[in-house]
């Protein structure tokens, strides 16, 4: 019967990522080893597709390639299997050429040995497997009428290849495996230092960077320097790890603010009484090497695993941050609410693929997960310089979708976009904090709606 189970979690998944647009040798790359990763497991491989596959890539997308980080090698900056990071950037002009948008990927984590080692022969782990180019849409895109306030920065997506959001810092010599996300995050931002973040070239930044880099850079008067650091899922919980650390590179004149998108992992109840996400970040936590790189503000008085879950750092955050998650985040419904481990007999099996088939008691424990949520961000939200976007929609990633980022039908919150919403909140035009009233209310949402 578990066997049977299994086999119908995978011809599920199969018709889902066929409807978000993966590619059949995808497919194959996620089961292919189906013996060894359990359906659980398999599935966070795929939190980053509801954001990349979800919805078509234009047309006319701008496809940005691959720079690898020379020299991260001698830093002991590796991905899973020993090969280079990388990154995609796509220089800014005009008046913002000195403006940094900054986007960490997402892709899930690894927990174990087993999964890890996986992992590392899929592109989530290896830059051999990475894609030579790959789209820039929403957030990243260049065209002023898809991406009003950030289109002309300089724009970079960092390639996410270590399985803990770019924190971890330790190794597995048996297998060869490295965890050494907080190494990688290191070294591109050295890097992108060196390739014009720092002060382009001494002739048109406002503030040099922080002097550990460069000591001998120079302040100039003519423009101002900006940067946004940014993710979605996975790299959303990224940007809030490292905000503060990302500030630091900058002198403290400089406008420097975080964005997470779909990265409010709560640590919640499951549908069975346990803690299904608790465990896995547990297991992610202790195997990686995270708790080095976690903020101590957290962990003198909270177990580590528990600092890995944004609502135990959030308030204690001091660069300002605005948070973009949806109120009934897909991934965590079908990942940590409701995952088989938790619903073996898969009585939440049609609801998890259309919110419409929920019966009222399972819309009444997803409005409970949303009161949670809000709960989360109270402390957060007192504070003037942060911003939130919270709709009540069953989605996962925002920023990074064209047809969610900014479009003539996006989701809005009181007629406002999200992209209007996060430049109105970064260059401080408006105070943000929307939060939508709950589901069915809102009508504008781009829910994920899955067939059997």
């Amino acid at each position: 019967m578990e066997k049977l189970k299994e086999l119908w979690g995978v011809i599920v998944i199969g018709f889902l990522l066929s409807i978000w647009g993966v590619n059949s040798s995808e497919f194959d790359e996620i089961f292919s080893n189906k013996s060894e990763v359990t359906l659980l497991e398999s599935m966070s491989f795929l939190e980053s597709i509801y954001g990349a596959s979800a919805a078509a890539v234009p047309p006319n997308a701008l496809m940005v390639g691959l720079t690898l980080v020379q020299g991260a090698a001698t830093k002991g900056a590796v991905c899973l299997d020993g090969t280079l990071p990388g990154y995609h950037l796509h220089p800014g002009h005009g008046e913002e050429a000195n403006s940094w948008l900054i986007e960490l990927e997402g892709g899930g984590w690894c927990n174990n040995i087993r999964t890890c080692v996986y992992r590392k022969g899929t592109h989530r782990g290896s830059s051999n497997l990475f894609e030579k180019k790959i789209p820039f849409t929403g957030i990243l895109s260049n065209k002023a009428e898809e991406n009003p306030d950030f289109f002309n920065w300089n724009r970079v997506k960092i390639r996410y290849c270590d399985g803990a959001s770019f924190a971890g810092d330790s190794e597995d010599k048996a297998t060869g495996l490295q965890f050494r996300g907080q190494r990688i995050w290191l070294a591109a931002i050295e890097d992108l230092m060196s390739r014009g973040m720092h002060n382009a070239d001494q002739v048109i930044s406002h503030y040099s960077i922080n002097a550990v880099f460069f000591p001998f850079s120079r302040l100039i008067l003519q423009f101002v320097f900006q940067a946004l650091l940014s993710g979605c899922s996975a790299g959303g919980l990224a940007s809030i790890l490292h905000c503060d650390e990302f500030q630091s590179f900058f002198p403290g004149s400089t406008k420097v603010k975080c964005l997470s998108d779909a990265g409010l992992f709560m640590d919640a109840v499951d549908i069975s009484g346990g803690h299904t996400l608790r465990e896995f970040f547990g297991g992610v936590v202790s195997l990686q090497g995270v708790k080095k790189n976690l903020p101590s503000s957290c962990t003198e008085h909270l177990d580590p695993t528990s600092c890995f879950f944004p609502q135990n750092l959030i308030a204690n955050i001091e660069t300002p941050m605005f948070i973009l998650n949806a109120a009934y985040d897909s991934w965590q419904v079908q990942q940590s609410l409701a995952s088989h481990t938790a619903d073996p007999e898969g009585t939440w099996h049609e609801c998890k693929l259309n919110h419409e088939r929920c019966s009222t008691l399972q819309i009444q424990f997803l409005q409970d997960f949303r009161k949670d949520m809000l709960n989360a961000v109270k402390g957060f939200a007192k504070s003037q310089q942060n911003g939130l976007f919270i709709n009540s929609c069953f989605a996962h990633c925002q920023s990074e979708r064209q047809d969610t980022w900014f479009a003539d039908e996006s989701p809005v919150i009181g007629n406002k976009a999200v992209a209007i919403a996060v430049g109105d909140w970064y260059f401080d035009r408006a105070n943000i904090k929307a939060i939508d009233c709950p589901y069915p209310c809102d009508k504008t949402c781009h829910n994920l709606v899955f067939k059997k």
